[in-house]
């Protein structure tokens, strides 16, 4: 159920590498390009997992035999931070249909939170692929809420969770709140320890601030 690509070593190691950096990600630029980057590794790594037919295609020159994959994508990202991600898979997968997921962190007073579901624009996804989008994977409460969301619209072939940075106690989460047969996780690095206000640490910070500036 769960892949942590950047356990092979790989370019997609340079690219974590520069968005935790503190020096690094204050340029917002090269972090949204940087989270870019990095979905289409993943979005190749998904690839591989698909179904595919084989086809003929005429060339110039005459036919030539070959496969491509004959599933329907819906790219499902969660604003704000999963905006960037979502360009990166859609640069790959190009005729994917799209989702967005309105959700957020609501404190009270006394500092603790609950996540806020507010809307959902997506097409039907029964029997399709559904890549739920999101760069960190911290309580894991989000993830789970667009899931269960996203179910009142179809029931997919396969969901894929995809988080650059994931939480041990966030993972775990998922793991005991989804079905492990219809999910799979996939992860560039997983860090062992949450705050007491949810975030991971070493992690990366805010995402969505370190993409698009501070929100009061």
């Amino acid at each position: 159920m769960i892949k942590i690509i950047g356990e092979s070593n790989s370019l997609l190691n340079k690219f974590i590498y520069e968005i935790r950096s503190s020096d690094i990600q204050t340029d917002s630029m090269r972090f949204r390009r940087n989270l870019e980057r990095i979905s289409e590794v993943f979005a190749y790594e998904v690839s591989r997992t698909l179904t595919y037919k084989p086809v003929q295609v005429q060339t110039p020159l005459g036919i030539a035999d070959t496969f491509v994959h004959s599933d329907t994508i819906v790219i499902a990202s969660i604003m704000r931070a999963g905006l960037p991600m979502h360009q990166g898979f859609l640069n790959f997968f190009d005729d994917a249909d799209n989702a967005f997921i309105s959700a957020y962190r609501k404190y009270s007073k006394d500092g603790t939170f609950k996540i806020q579901f507010e809307h959902l624009s997506c097409p039907r996804i029964d029997d399709k692929v559904v890549l739920i989008v999101d760069p960190m994977l911290a309580t894991g409460a989000s993830i789970v809420l667009a899931y269960k969301a996203l179910l009142e619209k179809g029931k997919p072939k396969h969901t894929h969770i995809m988080s650059i940075i994931g939480s041990k106690e966030g993972v775990d989460y998922v793991k005991s709140n989804l079905p492990q047969k219809d999910v799979t996780i996939w992860l560039g690095a997983v860090d062992d320890e949450l705050t007491v206000k949810s975030y991971i640490v070493p992690g990366l910070g805010d995402a969505g601030d370190l993409a698009y500036g501070a929100k009061e």
